[in-house]
């Protein structure tokens, strides 16, 4: 039985464009592979809150020293990493605000983010400790950005998970979606045609 974890990052929840596209492939791969079980974390519901420097000093603070506000900031970090490690596919909803990612989504990846936990120093650089899981990342834009110095996005979240060892990641674009009707519908109508594909 294969696990997904499914991130939507869209402040509109299920009604954003990033959301339903990543629905409609959870949906397609369970369809195709029955039994499989799907973690879906809905930060427009149940926003990770953004790093502080009061969490930063408890992930490094020694287990002994911290104190039960620490610990509490410790514990929800791991919880999302445990997520996270229990998965065998990370899907991603990503639409684009203002050329980046949605704030949400980078106070998850601070919180996932953790040394000797998810990855780790050697004499060589950094090592990823989440090997042999693969990312589906569906990305929506009001206009047309990929291949493009504005797509900020693409790079930063390929590198991201490459740095926590997920290096197998395929993106999925929904570009042109405020360029007019016309522009988006086949602009989700290609998107759609992808997932599929990908999915089955």
């Amino acid at each position: 039985m294969q696990k997904l974890l499914q991130l939507k990052t869209s402040l509109f929840a299920n009604q954003g464009q990033s959301s339903q596209l990543s629905d409609a492939f959870v949906a397609a791969w369970q369809l195709s592979r029955p039994g499989s079980a799907v973690t879906v974390r809905d930060f427009a519901v149940d926003p990770v809150p953004h790093l502080d420097g009061a969490a930063f000093q408890a992930f490094l603070s020694q287990p002994e020293e911290r104190s039960a506000e620490q610990q509490a900031k410790v514990a929800y970090s791991d919880a999302l990493i445990a997520e996270l490690q229990a998965a065998d596919v990370l899907v991603i909803g990503l639409p684009m605000y203002n050329l980046g990612i949605p704030s949400t989504l980078k106070a998850w990846i601070d919180h996932v983010a953790r040394a000797g936990v998810t990855f780790r120093y050697t004499a060589s650089g950094p090592q990823g400790l989440l090997t042999g899981k693969k990312a589906y990342v569906f990305a929506t834009r009001g206009g047309r950005y990929a291949g493009t110095a504005f797509d900020t996005q693409t790079d930063f979240v390929r590198n991201f998970l490459g740095f926590i060892g997920i290096g197998e990641v395929e993106f999925v674009y929904a570009e042109g979606l405020n360029m007019g009707e016309e522009s988006k519908s086949a602009g989700l109508a290609g998107a759609h045609a992808e997932l599929a594909r990908i999915a089955a």
